[in-house]
């Protein structure tokens, strides 16, 4: 009986002392160490306007529908850009249904950014990334679109286009990937621009 009560009160003790050093101090050294190398990030990477609310996350995609915007990969998340509901189309190469959405949004996106019925089209412009969430595009895209904004906007091309430059975000780990721009930080850029500021 004796035994059985010590190793009960050192079970208790183990559980509550991992409980306290997992559940407690972990988290908060993990959290503390976030908020001092890279609070912005460890916070969502929110950007906010000039009011003072926040606009949304340069971590996420959002529609951007006015011809004023460069415009993100298409979406299968939910209805469309909806973090809750994070996932891709799921349908394969040899899907009909995949083929007829591709070939309606290369027909769109051509309308869209004035092309010719026979001008190639980039990949990301007509296919959902495997989130749905994606908040880049390819250099080639913002390219096709950029025409299109700086008309919308009244700016010279080559102020549009300098300004996919300045957020254009390299290789990961300067090998990995394809260098890409962010979206919704292209979008705020053009809309201080706008501003005049």
């Amino acid at each position: 009986m004796k035994t059985l009560i010590s190793e009960l009160k050192t079970s208790l003790v183990l559980t509550f002392a991992f409980v306290v050093l997992l559940c407690g101090a972990y988290p908060l050294a993990v959290w503390a160490g976030a908020q001092i190398l890279f609070p912005a990030k460890a916070n969502g990477s929110l950007l906010v306007g000039p009011d003072g609310a926040v606009r949304g996350s340069a971590l996420l995609a959002q529609n951007f529908s006015s011809d004023r915007y460069f415009q993100p990969r298409p979406s299968a998340a939910g209805t469309g850009f909806d973090a809750t509901s994070s996932g891709g189309t799921n349908l394969g190469p040899t899907s009909q249904k995949l083929a007829d959405n591709i070939k309606a949004a290369v027909a769109a996106y051509r309308a869209t950014n004035g092309l010719k019925e026979t001008a190639p089209v980039p990949a990301d412009a007509v296919t959902s990334s495997g989130s749905g969430l994606d908040p880049h595009i390819s250099l080639a895209n913002a390219g096709l679109q950029a025409p299109r904004v700086a008309r919308a906007r009244g700016l010279p091309l080559a102020r549009v286009q300098e300004s996919i430059d300045e957020n254009t975000a390299g290789r990961d780990l300067g090998a990995l990937g394809e260098p890409g721009v962010n979206v919704l930080l292209l979008n705020a850029a053009l809309d201080r621009i706008s501003r005049g500021k």
